[in-house]
């Protein structure tokens, strides 16, 4: 379980974050919802120790984050970086050899049929789609069977086809593999079929939370309770 307890973040003057709080539970599709600028990466980022905080506390399974803790982590945070004059499966293997415990090639099948990858993993990625792109993002991600993964923005560019696949995608990873997702989008559409809690972020600031089944046993509908959620 991670827990990020009334974290504070500048850069320079700016305050960034201001009192942020969230637990991302075993197995669970946290959403993170808010308009662009809103925090949302910054909190990914300090959850992967790549922002420092100025105050408050992350937790991992209770315990204060660390680096080692880093391994139990996969992540695609904005533009994800390839070797374009390599292969998908290229790529793979690089990161596989690079990992500690090295990944086999088992593994790497394996994340190559669960993104659904198999028709175009050994052209170069050059060639790629932005949606072939984010599907091997996720394949790189998810290949040292995460424990925590962390998506922000990853349908942005998608076409419709693209974003159904890459929920489905979502789902079937936390469902199957067990991993517990954050995933972050300024669009409500984007997540609406996907979560288990919803975190509302503004200006730097969370303003709401609310599980699945909250957010079912009211009458309105999400769109609605959204906008009361944002109104001030």
């Amino acid at each position: 379980m991670i827990e990020v307890k009334n974290v504070d973040l500048k850069i320079g003057r700016k305050q960034i974050l201001k009192d942020v709080s969230l637990t991302m539970k075993p197995g669970q599709i946290l959403g993170l919802i808010g308009p662009n600028g809103a925090g949302k990466t910054t909190i990914m980022k300090a959850i992967l120790t790549w922002r420092f905080i100025d105050a408050g506390e992350i937790l991992i399974d209770g315990e204060t984050l660390s680096t080692a803790a880093l391994k139990d982590f996969g992540a695609v945070i904005e533009t994800p970086e390839f070797y374009d004059y390599l292969t998908g499966r290229e790529n793979l293997e690089l990161l596989a050899e690079l990992s500690k415990p090295v990944v086999d090639d088992e593994r790497i099948d394996e994340v190559i049929a669960l993104v659904k990858a198999e028709d175009f993993i050994d052209d170069k990625v050059k060639t790629y789609s932005l949606g072939m792109k984010q599907r091997l993002a996720l394949a790189q991600a998810i290949l040292n069977k995460p424990k925590y993964l962390l998506l922000d923005e990853p349908l942005n560019g998608l076409d419709p086809r693209g974003m159904k696949d890459f929920k489905d995608l979502v789902l079937e990873i936390a469902h199957n593999e067990g991993t517990s997702v954050l995933i972050s989008s300024h669009l409500l559409s984007d997540l609406e079929q996907m979560f288990d809690e919803l975190v509302v972020v503004q200006k730097g600031v969370v303003t709401k939370t609310a599980t699945r089944a909250e957010v079912d046993a009211d009458e309105k509908s999400l769109e609605d309770q959204f906008l009361e959620w944002t109104e001030n």
